[in-house]
């Protein structure tokens, strides 16, 4: 089976989510005899169509323009037996980069129109097309985000070119976040299985397909995770690119926040079989308390103060979170008398240590 992946993000490879599910879809495809060519159409110059119809009329099947397209892609197109349209979600549908190359596709159709079982009128081929997979991410954790792109998909099929299946990622961004690294290995498993069994059977089993689409957050958590990480962003004047680059972490506002936010750098599971209770009593800019209940390798936030906690940090909001996202070394800014910590340091520091 030839295949041919075509890939319309315009990130590099390490920092696109798009790419971070074609990848293992492409080696399970290999692994299972695919002869597969990946194109980037970032690195091609594709025009756009500009609607002449000289490919149905002066020059049948081939168009006008001389470049990356008529010359390279659409060939390589129009001979693979499965074609993988990888794209992220824009403006929910594909993006303007795969919009063009499959507009360029049009020297596939002949001009004449016929009727289909249905009754619906659709343009017969020129010539043997390929079947089709949709893989796309989007950064909305539901799946119903996918809708309009999914009708598009079904819709811009042509009769003798099957879609045969859709890989929709949503909540993409969540793969890369440590605490989650154990589903995203299932989803990037159960993606190159899919790929192995897009290649025996023109398929994908609903069971791999739910292991790929399963969810990796509440709508709630994530929505707070995204607002938390996107104003931090605009009040350190950073894009997600130079974010990642820095290896910058999301800084709470509120308390309400970090207590969300907290227990996702915890380690939560060095309290062993205990049950410790985290203290924190805030100055300066908030002026609040509230403490964190770990037991069983989870950490609960409460807002108030514990009667009898195994660790109290009194320290100014700001300061701390200075120290969480890395702008303040935690153990300097103790040595300099800056907080102040009653009970076991060694736990202190075994809970802290991700």
């Amino acid at each position: 089976m030839k295949v041919l992946a075509i890939n319309s993000s315009p990130r590099g490879n390490a920092e696109s989510y798009t790419v971070m599910m074609l990848n293992p879809l492409i080696e399970g495809m290999r692994e299972a005899g695919a002869d597969v060519e990946v194109v980037n159409l970032r690195e091609k110059k594709i025009r756009y169509c500009i609607g002449c119809f000289s490919c149905w009329t002066k020059t049948p099947g081939k168009c006008v323009h001389k470049d990356d397209m008529s010359l390279e892609l659409y060939p390589k197109w129009a001979a693979c037996d499965l074609a993988v349209y990888a794209t992220p979600l824009y403006f929910h549908t594909i993006n303007a980069a795969m919009s063009t190359f499959m507009e360029r596709t049009l020297p596939s159709a002949l001009p004449f129109f016929e009727k289909d079982q249905d009754g619906k009128t659709f343009h017969p081929m020129r010539h043997k097309t390929p079947a089709s997979v949709l893989l796309t991410v989007c950064g909305f954790p539901e799946a119903s985000e996918f809708d309009p792109m999914l009708e598009f998909f079904k819709r811009t099929c042509d009769e003798e070119a099957r879609a045969v299946a859709s890989i929709c990622r949503a909540g993409a961004s969540l793969l890369s976040t440590a605490v989650l690294q154990g589903k995203a290995k299932d989803v990037l498993d159960a993606t190159r299985q899919a790929g192995r069994e897009l290649v025996k059977t023109m398929k994908i089993a609903p069971e791999t397909l739910a292991v790929i689409t399963q969810p990796l957050s509440d709508a709630e958590s994530f929505g707070k995770m995204g607002n938390i990480y996107w104003k931090t962003c605009i009040a350190e004047g950073v894009t997600p690119k130079e974010f990642d680059s820095k290896e910058m972490v999301p800084r709470p506002e509120t308390l309400a926040d970090f207590m969300f936010l907290f227990p996702f750098g915890l380690n939560a599971a060095a309290a062993g079989n205990r049950k410790v209770v985290l203290q924190f009593t805030f100055s300066g800019d908030v002026e609040d308390a509230c403490h964190f209940i770990i037991e069983k390798g989870r950490a609960d936030a409460k807002q108030g103060c514990f009667e009898k906690p195994d660790l109290t940090i009194e320290t100014p909001f700001g300061l701390w979170m200075d120290i969480m996202t890395r702008k303040a070394d935690g153990s300097e800014m103790f040595a300099q008398q800056k907080y102040k910590v009653q009970g076991d340091l060694m736990l202190m520091m075994q809970l802290f240590q991700k």
